[in-house]
């Protein structure tokens, strides 16, 4: 079951107020705890709430700070955009939406308002969120004004873009004039043919149209009465400017009385109208030009029992006329009837009984590399490890600790000389205080002699001497396995300067592998636009035999569910099924065979090409009963070369994340690292490190 859904606009004045409220007291008939979240608000006022989140926390009744439910202002994300800075933003709308997610039921995500000139960029910022918050979309649009076929054209483009990135569960149409109603219903069931629930919401004149504190707020108007009835909604409007025996029979129903400030007749005959049986009730008055009634006149009206409010505006009558008829109105907390009515009119005209079943059992596909990063970082700050980092000069190695530091996610040791580690920070001026983390000099250290000797021990057997331990405690690979090995520390992360022998070989040494592994091998995380997939070997193991694939298979299924990826093995060869030949297929369908016999309850599906271990389509045409083809998570390659470089051409070629190679299968985890690895590949090196750590 999804957890939240993302109600998304794609023009201005879609009428989202309607859908959002509907879908809140919805959900709150379904669960006892729902949330809000806006990602990003308009700029407001210092002091000033947001009108949509505090309409919708007031109503309800949320308790929720409001700090917490939205990001960023529309302001603040321009400015970051700009500074090429757009995945901190997704990054810290994850964070705050994973903060509701875990203290409530079910999270309700309202997108932006497209109250802006870009709409494109407005549009890829909501499918953008939608798709890394992992929620599905019910997207809104509106008619006003609109032919049949411009709103048909505009939902469909809309839905066509959505739908290649994001699930999208409803379309919902407002503003339709009800004649309208079906037919549009009809046009977009037939233009859009795929089961996506469809809703047409009729206009209602009501929620249009705009109240007094609107007009007020709008004009900059002063209230001179009435202030008690300022939620007053104004459903026509017309000047009085003819004599009063004419004008008073040309009022409607909630009209809004528009004439001068010094014409006394026009706004007493209005007043009294408004109290008479004999003609309609007014909404309220607008005195234009600034002029304020005479003293008599204002006496008199206070003495009046009931008064509709009077607001006075400095326009003249023609400008303030047309201001008013471009009132978008706003449904905002006070404003009670408007609520209610938004929220019958939902429930009138969208089937919530499928809604809900569709939202209980909708499952998201989707697992974007920044859900899978934040994961990653929330599951290594549970339970803080520490990790050794022997390559203490390099530059991209302090840009890592300084930012690992900086989220308090690990406590870190840097191998080498505090000076010369010092000289470099300044050099690339890298932000890391060295009073944060733990630098040692191996021949420096208290624990140099106790290692030594332990090392002399632990190899004697091989014909090391107390003076060859000695000289291999003062490698940095070698003194920081040593510190895993004593537990001054949880794990290593290597390789950005030496080789993978050099990193691995002291962990084979004396770290050694589990028990009942008899291969290290390694995985690398790659975070494709939409999903994380691990692939394995692709770093240590040239050419391994049908039992080395088998158990590579076995520790990455493991892995892969460690890490929250459901594990489907594909094992790849040139070809699948049972076609193919040779005795390099033949050693790929061998190593099935013993992860089928030595671990069943693992998916596997193997020989398999790699177009068919990931897309549905041919997948399934070649093995149309396999619970892995076109689905495939978890892809074992059957010798280094071809690993290596596939991995390296998804990277390229699509731009994908590679995090790794984490190994598997030692005792405790020491990672090796690409030598043109960057800092960001080392900061999530060491975390999945530390999350390694905390399983042993």
């Amino acid at each position: 079951m999804s957890k939240g859904i993302y109600v998304a606009t794609i023009e201005p004045n879609s009428g989202k107020s309607v859908v959002v409220l509907g879908l809140m007291r919805m959900l709150l008939g379904k669960t006892a705890k729902v949330g809000y979240f806006r990602p990003i608000i308009e700029d407001t006022k210092a002091g000033e709430m947001d009108n949509h989140i505090n309409t919708v926390v007031s109503h309800f009744e949320i308790d929720i700070n409001y700090k917490k439910t939205f990001a960023y202002t529309r302001n603040e994300v321009l400015d970051l955009y700009n500074k090429g800075k757009s995945g901190d933003v997704i990054d810290e709308i994850i964070k705050k939406y994973k903060y509701l997610e875990e203290r409530f039921d079910f999270v309700l995500v309202e997108g932006t308002d497209f109250s802006h000139e870009n709409s494109s960029l407005e549009l890829d910022i909501n499918l953008l969120i939608s798709k890394n918050l992992g929620l599905p979309a019910i997207i809104v649009s509106q008619g006003d004004g609109k032919s049949l076929s411009e709103v048909v054209d505009n939902v469909q483009l809309s839905y066509d873009t959505f739908k290649e990135e994001v699930d999208v569960l409803s379309i919902m149409t407002n503003k339709i004039d009800a004649k309208d109603v079906e037919p549009l219903k009809t046009l977009l069931k037939f233009r859009i043919n795929s089961g996506t629930d469809i809703t047409v919401i009729p206009k209602i004149k009501s929620l249009a149209s705009p109240t007094i504190k609107e007009i007020i707020k709008k004009l900059d108007g002063n209230i001179l009465f009435g202030e008690d009835m300022i939620n007053n909604q104004s459903e026509n409007f017309s000047v009085g400017a003819m004599q009063l025996r004419n004008y008073i029979t040309h009022l409607k129903e909630n009209a809004l009385v528009i004439t001068p400030g010094d014409r006394a007749d026009i706004i007493l005959g209005a007043l009294q109208a408004n109290v008479s049986k004999n003609y309609p009730k007014i909404s309220g008055v607008v005195l234009t030009g600034g002029l304020i009634p005479e003293d008599s006149i204002l006496k008199l009206i206070e003495g009046l029992s009931s008064v509709v409010p009077i607001i006075s505006v400095k326009g003249g009558t023609f400008s303030v006329t047309n201001a008013i008829g471009n009132i978008k109105s706003r449904i905002y907390a006070e404003n009670i009837e408007k609520i209610e009515t938004s929220i019958a009119t939902f429930e009138k005209h969208v089937d919530t009984d499928k809604l809900s079943e569709d939202l209980i059992t909708f499952q998201s596909g989707i697992f974007t590399p920044r859900m899978f990063q934040y994961n990653l970082l929330q599951r290594a700050l549970k339970d803080k490890k520490h990790i050794v980092l022997p390559e203490g000069y390099d530059e991209r190695v302090l840009r890592a600790a300084a930012r690992l530091i900086d989220a308090h996610v690990v406590d870190l040791t840097l191998i080498g000389e505090e000076e010369k580690i010092r000289e470099r920070l300044i050099k690339y001026d890298i932000p890391l205080n060295l009073e944060d983390v733990n630098v040692v000099f191996p021949i420096e250290s208290p624990h140099f002699d106790d290692y030594a000797n332990t090392f002399y021990e632990l190899r004697k057997h091989k014909d090391v001497n107390l003076d060859m331990a000695k000289d291999a405690m003062s490698d940095v690979s070698y003194f920081a396995t040593m510190m895993i090995y004593k537990g001054h520390a949880d794990g290593m992360v290597s390789g950005a300067l030496h080789t993978t022998a050099h990193t691995l070989r002291p962990a084979l040494q004396f770290i050694k592998t589990k028990p009942g592994v008899n291969i290290v091998s390694s995985v690398f995380f790659m975070c494709l636009e939409d999903r994380v997939s691990i692939f394995g070997d692709c770093a240590i193991n040239p050419n391994p035999n049908a039992e080395q694939l088998a158990e590579i298979a076995i520790s990455s299924a493991k892995t892969a569910e460690d890490f929250g990826v459901e594990a489907k093995v594909a094992m790849l060869s040139y070809s699948s099924g049972a076609s193919g030949k040779g005795a390099d297929v033949e050693r790929v369908r061998e190593a099935t065979e013993i992860v089928k016999k030595q671990a069943p309850h693992i998916k596997i599906e193997g020989p398999i090409q790699y177009d068919a271990a990931v897309d549905m389509r041919i997948g399934q045409s070649k093995l149309p009963n396999s619970e892995v083809a076109g689905q495939a998570s978890v892809l074992i390659f059957p010798d280094l070369n071809t690993g290596n470089n596939t991995y390296k051409a998804v990277q390229r070629e699509t731009g994908a994340l590679a995090i790794g190679p984490m190994l598997q299968g030692l005792n405790k985890p020491v990672n090796d690292l690409s030598r043109g690895c960057t800092a960001d590949d080392i900061y999530s090196t060491v975390i999945i490190t530390a999350i390694q750590a905390q399983d042993i």
